[in-house]
């Protein structure tokens, strides 16, 4: 700041606007520059020297005197203020450093009006290699260089005097009233016109705390106050100073209510407790309040609360105050609806004008709500296009549709009888143009605000979220909007030759240019939203307050960006049902078939884009996992479902004991075992190793050859087991894999609901509960008795090393169990026993599922012959289900 030692005499009041005083000593010292050779004195003024004196400890510090000859100013140390008279001399303008601002010896200087300033202003001149500032008040540093701060809701003027000190001594300016040239508000309350103005102006607003934390960081030397790193540390929450209490809403909103007050520094008390400062209201559910608020009391809407965290400061209560529902608007509507007095033509009249504004009032939602056929078809042109064009007409997304500015000569007759190729036609045109204006929800009612420069507050997302988050939008938006347009005109101008197919062959390149950026990477966008709601309550704010608009129809942001995904499948449905209603004659015809065939090769290619990211990298993930895995499982229509960890309980799919992982996928399930021993690893490109395979692959089956699931019922032998009733295609008997879930994290009753619902969709069955059975663990021998035990494992040890001692001795390598079964002859399955009673029971309850037993289906990989070997017992209780 400049400064002019005119100015010394005038009195040192520290609550003054020092403002005023900054500027006359800017404009006095450029006046007053010089003014030796303006005038025509003819002696010219001395030259006067700036020389600094170091005061006792500065005097001590080497890096000080190292900065004083970098910036090539003399100086002399002085240790007291008795010195200062034999120092003092006309030929230096002299400058003081102290090294504390508390003690006698400043406050000696101070008196007798002498320039002081601190080290970190002179280490600070050095490094940027400029001169000593010329300030006529102490400067210990310069953090607070620049800013301009305005003070209210202080009561203590003792409190105020220290603050305005501290903030002159970091080289602020101090303003008295507030204005726009304020660059923070320090609050010591959230009230006030100052507080008010601050907020709709967007200024910071701190606490005091943020002086007095910057004033214990005046020594470092590239400390700046204003960074919004530290500032933000002590910015005035929205609910500082608020008490609120929550009306109207559910146990699951009030609980997150709750919690972001106390994240932004308010707290709350249950409704009627004459401690809260505001009554926040659900305006949708609460129709009259529950008792009768005090004056103090602000009953405001929620969108009080939302806008109030979106901005970042308490937001004012004026513009959002509750109002109960029975205003005098309501009931002169309510009265209009009455036809029990006379004149009743004219309360018709009346009754007819209400309801057609009400209904307007409906049509303004871009998302309509569906209506009867027949009244679909009794619709004319013009009623079509008032009922499409919703959010347009009351927000300006786009433009206003074409037909409603062209007169009605203009437009085609419809004829008496609506032909079923114009019917289906009109509905393409009504589910594009609901679609665009979705669009143009999305852009002006999420994107634009948040790319908004100046947000009060801040952004609230960073540029790279707002990306990944919208993506492409903008310019699907653009290509249905021309697509809608033409619609239009194919509509409004309809005739039967007229081509619908010409309209997305025409803009078929640009849905390939624009969806599969979209699409492709909608997974990620809906978890940036869901990471930046919880990370960020500014955004989670400013959803509740758009989401609750009647644009968006109730939905939120997430389901209102689905929509894209959904779009182009529904049109596809759309031109095949045209398809099927025009004419072989009409030569639209080939060309429907060739438009469906670009949108396919859109969504094909978005499919395969889709693959490429995200389905195939969870099954690239089981293949780098299990061994010998089946190359046929990587494909672009499967996804992975779900992982279980388990434990066989019979001798199939592995032997008793073994532990087994089940990769549930929505056609197949893959089964594989832990390996025994991990020999080497599994080397990819050259230099990069990947973990050993963890598991071996035992058999991958389609889903269709799953015949029922056993839910085993809980016993004290038997717990968490549940069992596979499995028909290969190539065997004669059903298999039964019994098997134990070892984790808690997925419920068995979840799991198996699972399991039959994938099940029910690969053989096209809608009745999925039918495929579980609940049943006795006797019925099956499964028990999941002394599986931990020390016998129990050395027993599987014994196995283990059986099978691996009869291998090495082998010389064709064959596995024993493939070549047994190979030598036995087919008609040794039975040997004549009759089954146990409760076998025979199991059997009647099971018979049902017979019906089952024949549904072909395409096997992935045949299940290998080891399946063939059965339990006599087991293979007389399964064969009656077939």
């Amino acid at each position: 700041m400049a400064d002019n030692s005119v100015l010394t005499s005038t009195g040192r009041t520290s609550l003054a606007d020092s403002s005023i005083f900054d500027s006359k000593v800017t404009e006095i010292s450029k006046d007053n520059l010089f003014i030796g050779s303006a005038s025509n004195v003819e002696e010219e003024m001395p030259q006067i020297e700036t020389r600094v004196i170091m005061v006792q400890e500065a005097g001590k510090q080497e890096e000080l005197i190292k900065a004083l000859k970098e910036i090539k100013v003399p100086y002399i140390k002085m240790d007291s203020v008795e010195e200062f008279e034999g120092l003092d001399s006309p030929e230096f303008e002299n400058v003081f450093v102290v090294t504390d601002f508390q003690d006698s010896v400043f406050n000696d200087l101070y008196k007798t009006d002498c320039r002081i300033i601190g080290p970190p202003v002179v280490l600070n001149c050095a490094q940027k290699g400029e001169p000593l500032p010329f300030s006529w008040r102490p400067l210990y540093c310069t953090s607070m260089m620049n800013l301009v701060l305005c003070f209210t809701g202080f009561r203590k003027k003792e409190e105020l005097v220290r603050l305005v000190t501290l903030v002159h001594h970091m080289g602020g300016v101090i303003r008295k009233d507030f204005n726009s040239k304020v660059t923070h508000l320090v609050a010591n309350c959230t009230q006030g016109e100052k507080f008010r103005v601050a907020v709709s102006l967007g200024t910071p607003i701190v606490k005091p705390e943020w002086i007095y934390k910057a004033w214990e960081r005046r020594n470092e030397q590239d400390f700046r106050a204003a960074v919004d790193d530290f500032r933000n540390e002590f910015k005035v929450p929205p609910f500082q100073d608020c008490i609120l209490s929550f009306l109207g809403f559910s146990d699951e909103e009030k609980t997150n209510m709750e919690e972001m007050t106390e994240m932004q520094g308010g707290s709350y008390l249950s409704v009627g407790d004459e401690r809260c400062t505001h009554l926040i209201v659900e305006e949708n559910t609460v129709k009259e309040l529950p008792f009768e608020p005090s004056k103090k009391l602000y009953v405001v809407k929620q969108e009080w609360f939302w806008g109030s965290i979106q901005m970042d400061a308490r937001a004012g209560e004026t513009m959002y105050l509750y109002e109960k529902a029975n205003t005098p608007e309501l009931k002169k509507s309510v009265s209009l609806l009455s036809l029990n007095t006379p004149n009743s033509n004219r309360k018709r009249r009346r009754l007819k004008e209400t309801l057609a504004q009400l209904s307007r009032e409906t049509d303004m939602s871009p998302f309509p709500p569906r209506k009867r056929p027949s009244a679909e078809h009794s619709l004319s042109i013009g009623s079509l296009l008032d009922i499409s064009n919703t959010p347009e007409s009351s927000i300006n997304y786009g433009e206003t549709p074409k037909s409603c500015t062209k007169s009605s000569k203009n437009s085609t007759p419809v004829p008496s009888k609506q032909s079923a190729r114009w019917q289906v036609a009109k509905e393409l045109y009504q589910t594009e143009s609901n679609y665009v204006n979705i669009l143009a929800t999305i852009i002006q009612l999420f994107q634009v605000p948040l790319e908004e420069e100046g947000q009060r507050g801040g952004p609230i997302l960073a540029p790279e979220e707002i990306k990944t988050i919208f993506g492409s939008i903008p310019d699907i938006f653009d290509v249905h909007t021309k697509i809608k347009d033409d619609l239009e005109d194919l509509i409004v101008n309809w005739d039967e030759s007229k081509s619908i197919g010409d309209i997305f062959l025409k803009y078929s390149k640009d849905l390939v240019k624009t969806y599969p950026p979209f699409v492709n990477f909608f997974e990620m966008s809906k978890e940036t939203i869901i990471k930046c709601e919880k990370q960020k309550p500014r955004f989670h704010a400013f959803l509740k307050i758009n989401q609750a608009k009647p644009e968006c129809g109730r939905q939120s942001l997430v389901e209102l960006l689905i929509r894209p995904v959904q779009r182009l499948p529904s049109v596809a449905l759309l031109l095949n049902d045209l398809k099927k209603h025009t004419a072989d004659e009409n030569p639209d015809k080939s060309t429907l078939e060739k438009a469906i065939g670009s949108l396919k090769e859109v969504m094909t290619h978005i499919n395969e884009d889709k693959r490429k990211t995200e389905a195939q990298k969870q099954i690239f993930d089981v293949v780098y996992e299990v061994d010998g895995c089946p190359a046929n499982l990587l494909s672009s229509h499967r996804s992975l479902v779900q992982r279980v960890e388990t434990v066989s309980l019979g001798e199939h799919p592995c032997d008793r004991g073994e532990q087994v992982t089940l990769f549930l996928f929505n056609d197949c399930l893959e089964i594989a075992r832990k390996r025994h021993k991990v020999i080497g690893t599994f080397r990819s490109p050259p230099g990069h190793t990947r973990p050993p395979a963890s598991l071996k692959h035992v058999h991958l089956m389609p889903l269709s050859q799953i015949k029922k699931v056993l839910d085993i019922r809980e016993t004290e032998d038997c717990h968490n087991a549940f069992a596979l009733l499995v028909r290969p295609p190539t065997e004669q008997a059903n298999v039964l894999l019994s098997f134990q879930m070892t984790s808690d994290e997925l419920p068995k009753e979840n799991w198996l609901k699972m399991l039959c619902r994938h099940v029910a969709n690969t053989i096209c069955k809608a009745d999925a509960e039918n495929l579980i059975y609940m049943a006795d663990p006797e019925s099956f021998e499964v028990n999941t008795k002394d599986m931990d035990s020390t016998l129990s494992r050395a027993s599987r040890a014994i196995r283990k090393t059986s099978k691996k001692v009869t291998r090495a001795f082998s010389f064709s390598k064959t596995p024993r169990r493939a070549l047994r079964m190979a030598l036995m002859p087919s008609h040794n399955s039975v040997e004549g026993r009759s089954p146990p009673s409760s076998d025979k029971h199991a059997v009647s309850r099971l018979s049902s599922t017979s019906s089952l037993a024949g549904i072909p289906s395409p096997s992935l990989v045949s299940l290998p012959s080891f399946f063939e070997r059965r339990s006599h017992t087991l293979s007389r209780s399964t064969t009656h289900l077939i």
